[in-house]
């Protein structure tokens, strides 16, 4: 009896539960990271849940500031933060989700996916718990229902086109505003801002001299917004390549056998239905058909900050079956339908990373999550593949959906999804390579492209881009590529949208030559021009400030494309006015730099002076000059800035950030460069241990096999410790 008494505590204490903080550290035992020569983290884990884990305590370790911010944005907190300018946005996160669902759809959620989630929040509260100086802005906890709000690569992706001026004026001031020039009630883009986007190539063996296909991944982003990782499980994860802070997925990489590559889409995948709202019954309803449905209505309260002040601001909601109310169309309510599958989305998003070969990808691609892009794939099988959007509704072709439809309707309702099948793709063209740089699928593989015919308007705007002009001149030309040929064609120089405008100023210049005697010099300059950037051009800093007055001040007829605007300035503005623009150009290089023949890398730098998210630059502080240029030129090898600098210097905060080539064959073989470098700390050797090279286009080898990690290791070690 004594002896069975003294067993009980002694049992007790053995199936006592862990701590949280226990279950932590188990976790953490089960991974290993790996730092390179470069500080680019390699997370091996048992699980895939394990890997998750390292990976996201790795991303905390290079900038938890910027995993933070995309988490505090994402489920509609900012203006606790940043105070009452950001209401909207947090109010536009909440129309499509609340707290209560994100929890909800989290617990209905796959034991898998649920698994994963839970990693997420343990890696990131792990590193908190183990890093006490480190202070959050507003984030002390992260919850597995978090990624609910931020399911795809593209932070914001869809929802950021919903303006919040629009949500500001509705539910402010009961109010509309105008509609865009295009007839809708999105957000307007910054004419002057460097264009979103991407380009993605892929090449078939016929086309590179090892036989094995070949894929580039360029993404043009705001600078630091992705770092580099590879991420490897014992349940068949090998991932490598650019995550989005916070997130538990690669979202533009590759493993062994499959790359992916995202460009954002023309496909359109967000629709607004203007309601027809009456009280009725002292409830408030909308039409629909012949019937009158309740408007489901509920309130969000948001805090935000005032001073040191927290104070609250309570806000009414409305949905119908097409979405949340977002803003008004004159006196009428409109609501905003997009892809809101948040589980199914994660779901896609992480699966396709574990993918092997065309049949699997092609299989994952089934879900129809991937919204706000395209993709640009290749594989070890030797095939290359297009697939143009993914989450695409039917649609009655009879209504224009790039304009607000009419919501009571029912005709003008989605349909269900377009298959895969019905979508636009392409699968092992006989031209051998695939292009897309944010352009009409319709040229994507020359002679064997899609044909707009065949499918619905709404699919894609048959409107081509500058960089997709140049891409398809490279891409023609090309023989034996090598990996550092592909490099060298994703960086090929050409400007195509100066094809026109530079030869329509030289025109110009001739014909009235005597009336701008002080344009001799820099006119004999730009017609010697070969229409490419470069570090000691003094042709591409004429170019852009000529473009960019241009943009700023002359007014090409509205009914243009945007090709076709540029193209105007050399075609169809007067003579004299393109000579005025010129002069003020040349004028403005004089004034900001004291000479008119200023090389463009002395004017184009690269600068990073501290981890903050809101990059301030100095024109006294050392810089890098970079030979880049903007994409709205037609740079394949994007490098713009943000509208709002008020340095004389242009400091790039936007375009190639991390860009990688890839071959597949018998072991895949990659290269890459990230602008900067991967750490967020100012003191860390890697907080710009890449800019140089970044500036120059050399491409650092990428060790993807361990024992080529092993042998680059710079530091080996357990999270927590």
């Amino acid at each position: 009896m004594k002896k069975l008494i003294l067993l009980i505590p002694i049992a007790f204490i053995t199936c006592s539960p862990k701590t949280e903080v226990e279950t932590w550290e188990d976790q953490a035992s089960r991974i290993t990271i790996i730092r390179d020569d470069f500080g680019v983290p390699h997370i091996y884990g048992k699980s895939d849940a394990d890997a998750v884990f390292g990976l996201l305590y790795a991303q905390c370790e290079d900038d938890f500031k910027r995993v933070e911010q995309n988490y505090i944005w994402a489920i509609g907190r900012l203006s606790e933060v940043d105070g009452e300018k950001a209401l909207y946005s947090d109010l536009r996160a909440r129309l499509f989700m609340t707290k209560e669902e994100a929890v909800t759809r989290y617990e209905n959620s796959s034991l898998k996916l649920r698994e994963l989630c839970d990693a997420f929040a343990a890696g990131i509260n792990y590193y908190l718990h183990t890093h006490p100086e480190v202070k959050p802005r507003l984030l002390t906890r992260f919850e597995p229902w978090m990624p609910m709000y931020f399911s795809e690569g593209s932070i914001g992706g869809n929802i950021e086109r919903i303006s919040t001026d629009r949500i500001s004026a509705f539910y402010e001031e009961d109010s509309s505003l105008a509609l865009n020039d295009d007839g809708n009630g999105l957000v307007l883009e910054d004419p002057f801002e460097e264009p979103k986007g991407s380009n993605g190539f892929a090449l078939s063996g016929e086309m590179t001299a090892s036989g094995n296909t070949m894929l580039l991944i360029n993404p043009h982003t705001s600078f630091y917004f992705r770092g580099e990782v590879h991420v490897v499980s014992e349940e068949g994860l090998n991932a490598y390549g650019a995550v989005t802070w916070g997130q538990f997925f690669v979202y533009q990489g590759f493993n062994e056998n499959t790359g992916w590559m995202h460009t954002s889409t023309y496909t359109d995948v967000i629709d607004e239905f203007v309601e027809t709202i009456e009280i009725r019954d002292d409830q408030r309803m909308y039409k629909y058909g012949d019937e009158w449905r309740p408007v489901t209505e509920g309130t969000v309260t948001l805090k935000y900050r005032e001073g040191e002040v927290m104070k609250y601001r309570t806000f009414p909601t409305y949905r119908t079956h097409h979405g949340p109310i977002t803003h008004k169309i004159d006196s009428s309510w409109v609501a905003t339908a997009m892809m809101w599958k948040p589980e199914k989305a994660l779901v896609q998003s992480y699966s396709r990373t574990k993918k092997s070969g065309y049949q699997e990808f092609r299989e994952i691609m089934d879900m129809r999550t991937n919204s706000s892009n395209n993709t640009v794939y290749a594989d070890s099988e030797g095939n290359i593949a297009y697939f143009h959007g993914n989450f695409i509704p039917v649609r009655d072709t009879t209504f224009d959906y790039t304009k607000p439809v009419d919501g009571s309707n029912p005709a003008t309702d989605w349909r269900g999804l377009h298959t895969v099948d019905e979508a636009i793709t392409v699968l092992n063209p006989e031209n051998g390579w695939i292009q897309n740089c944010n352009s009409t699928p319709f040229t994507s593989a020359a002679g064997a492209s899609p044909k707009a015919k065949d499918y619905p308007r709404y699919m894609s705007i048959d409107r081509e881009t500058f960089r997709g002009v140049n891409a398809i001149r490279v891409l023609s030309k090309a023989e034996d590529v090598t990996l550092g040929k592909l490099i060298i064609m994703a960086y090929n120089t050409h400007l195509s949208a100066f094809e026109k405008v530079i030869p329509g100023l030289i025109d110009a210049y001739y014909n009235h030559a005597g009336n701008y005697p002080g344009l001799q010099e820099p006119m004999f300059v730009i017609e010697d021009w070969y229409l490419g950037t470069g570090i000691e051009s003094v042709a591409m800093s004429l170019a852009h400030y000529y473009g960019t007055e241009l943009i700023a001040n002359a007014k090409p007829p509205d009914s243009l494309s945007r090709m076709d605007r540029f193209h105007y300035f050399g075609t169809g503005l007067p003579e004299e006015e393109r000579l005025k623009h010129f002069a003020n150009a040349v004028n403005k290089i004089q004034e900001d730099f004291g000479r008119w023949d200023t090389p463009w890398g002395e004017i184009n730098r690269f600068q990073r002076l501290s981890s903050d998210i809101d990059l301030q630059f100095d024109d006294d502080l050392p810089s890098i000059g970079v030979g880049l240029t903007s994409s709205r030129w037609g740079a394949l090898a994007a490098y713009g800035m943000r509208s709002d600098q008020q340095t004389k210097k242009i400091y790039g905060t936007r375009g190639n950030s991390f860009v990688a080539v890839v071959e597949f064959g018998e072991k895949v073989k990659a290269k890459s460069i990230l602008v900067g470098g991967q750490s967020g700390d100012p003191d860390s050797p890697h907080f710009t241990d890449q800019a140089q090279q970044y500036a120059d286009v050399r491409f650092k080898d990428v060790a993807f096999y361990r024992e080529d990690v092993e042998a680059r290791a710079e530091r080996t070690y357990k999270p927590g410790e």
